[in-house]
């Protein structure tokens, strides 16, 4: 079977960056920075990128390149007793980040149109939490799909299979070259706007003003690891399949640097952006950059309406911002399906597009229960389950196996034979100890946390039943997914530095 292949690098680093750059880009990274120390935030998120992000990056692009596959593939090349963590790996995005991700994007498509008139009102809080999500008391209490999310849902996943359908070069490549430039233009756009409004600057110098006095805090650097890890979408199996469609020469050292380099860059740029709405928002209300910033979800479906209502033209704003959030989130989308999609291509061949049709039809399905009363509260503790232990663990897992049961040397050879930045010693003890080690303490920091206090509010069993269940159903798929025999000879193939 004649794999895919990219048609030039640039579409590569393209549908790369469009994996990395999200909707938490565009707001986790922002809240974090002023959280944490400003400007002093940055010493602790580039720390953590250069011991973590770039070397698991360069390991991810090399592994994928290397052995050729998607992340069951390569992992079962590597040993066949290490397939399940390939598996569970695409299943745990694919069948929990995405049927999620893809009901947030359903919310931003949804906002995108009420903009044109500013549709959620005056109270911008109630409209988003009453009467758009409507949201029950629990969990528990699902009563009824809400119309409005259920279209936005169909639009997503219809978007993802047209696009995915098309094949790498004809549907992702394309797509992200469309995508990604259009994505930068509002981007820039946005931050010209907002820092020509009354008050920008204060908003701009509570983001990078620095206070180095609360890089003592362990949660500060808890959360830098956090963000580079989950921002490149390192452990999605996203870029070990995307390496895979590379040709036999390609520069991976410089793919990966530029992949990184532009998606913090993203992240930087638009934070400025960010804040100086809430620094226009702070000075019309009379009130402290404190009181008016929140975090995620809030940030973008509260205080970014309530600004938009008290600026001239902020429906226009309002369009542009919204448009954004959709963009990076079908951008990040696509690369989820892709990676699930080379993974069932990789061991049982099936066609493409009958695959992704039905792969789409049932993630629509799957994700209808975030469209409920109770949407919320499942997005919460899925979403917690899932980043905080179930990607960590394969992060962790990962490791272990690339870089201590894998051959390194032969896998660092491979990279410096057709790179132009050379890998030394320090890219080895970054990915045998550093890497591993920074996820341990992560994990290990979370469950402490876990064990003192049940995660917001909600009741051991609630979080027992959907969070840990769901994590626990994704690990079981994986290893059943292992047992089933290859329906094609790709598991027989070396690797290309073996051929």
């Amino acid at each position: 079977m004649k794999r895919q292949r990219w048609n030039t690098e640039l579409g590569f680093l393209l549908a790369a960056v469009g994996s990395a750059v999200g909707l938490g880009n565009i707001w986790r990274f922002s809240y974090l920075a002023y959280t944490h120390g400003g400007g002093a935030f940055l010493l602790p998120y580039c720390i953590a990128l250069l011991t973590i992000g770039i070397p698991l990056l360069i390991l991810e692009f090399g592994a994928g390149h290397e052995r050729e596959g998607s992340a069951p593939l390569v992992f079962a090349k590597i040993s066949r007793d290490w397939e399940w963590l390939g598996w569970w790996t695409v299943m745990i995005v694919m069948f929990g980040i995405m049927l999620y991700y893809s009901t947030i994007i359903s919310w931003c498509a949804n906002y995108l149109v009420l903009s044109f008139d500013l549709g959620w009102g005056n109270d911008p809080d109630h409209f988003f939490f009453k009467q758009f999500l409507k949201v029950s008391d629990s969990p528990v209490d699902l009563q009824s799909l809400q119309t409005p999310i259920l279209i936005g849902l169909a639009v997503v996943w219809c978007l993802c299979w047209l696009i995915v359908s098309r094949g790498v070069q004809h549907g992702i490549e394309l797509a992200n070259k469309v995508l990604m430039p259009l994505l930068l233009v509002l981007t820039i756009i946005l931050v010209v706007w907002a820092t020509r409004l009354d008050g920008a600057m204060t908003g701009i110098m509570a983001y990078i003003d620095p206070d180095f006095s609360k890089m003592t805090n362990p949660q500060v650097w808890i959360d830098a690891y956090s963000q580079i890890f989950f921002t490149l979408s390192l452990g999605f199996g996203i870029m070990i399949a995307y390496a895979s469609y590379l040709p036999e020469e390609t520069n991976l050292t410089h793919a990966a640097l530029v992949t990184v380099a532009l998606n913090s860059g993203y992240s930087i740029l638009a934070g400025f952006g960010v804040f100086a709405i809430l620094g226009f928002m702070a000075e019309s209300e009379g009130k402290a950059i404190a009181d008016v910033v929140t975090q995620s979800i809030g940030l973008a479906f509260v205080v970014y309406p309530k600004a938009l209502n008290l600026f001239p033209a902020g429906n226009y704003f309002g369009v542009i911002f919204f448009f954004c959030l959709v963009i990076a989130g079908l951008s990040s989308a696509v690369s989820i399906i892709e990676a699930f999609t080379a993974a069932i291509s990789d061991k049982f061949g099936l066609n493409r597009q009958r695959m992704v049709f039905v792969l789409c039809s049932f993630g629509f399905l799957g994700s209808l229960i975030f469209a409920t009363n109770a949407g919320l509260h499942w997005l919460d503790i899925v979403d917690h389950y899932i980043t905080h232990y179930g990607l960590v663990t394969i992060g962790f897992l990962e490791c272990i196996l690339v870089a201590w049961i894998f051959n390194l040397d032969q896998l660092q050879a491979h990279i410096n034979k057709i790179s132009s930045i050379k890998l030394g010693k320090d890219w080895n003890i970054m990915v045998r100890f550093v890497a591993p080690a920074a996820l341990f303490i992560i994990l290990g920091y979370d469950l402490f946390n876990e064990f003192a206090e049940p995660y917001g509010g909600y009741t051991r069993a609630e979080l027992g039943l959907i969070g840990i269940l769901w994590v626990l159903l994704t690990l079981i798929s994986g290893f059943i997914l292992a047992m089933m025999p290859w329906k094609t000879a790709l598991l027989k193939q070396p690797g290309r530095n073996q051929g």
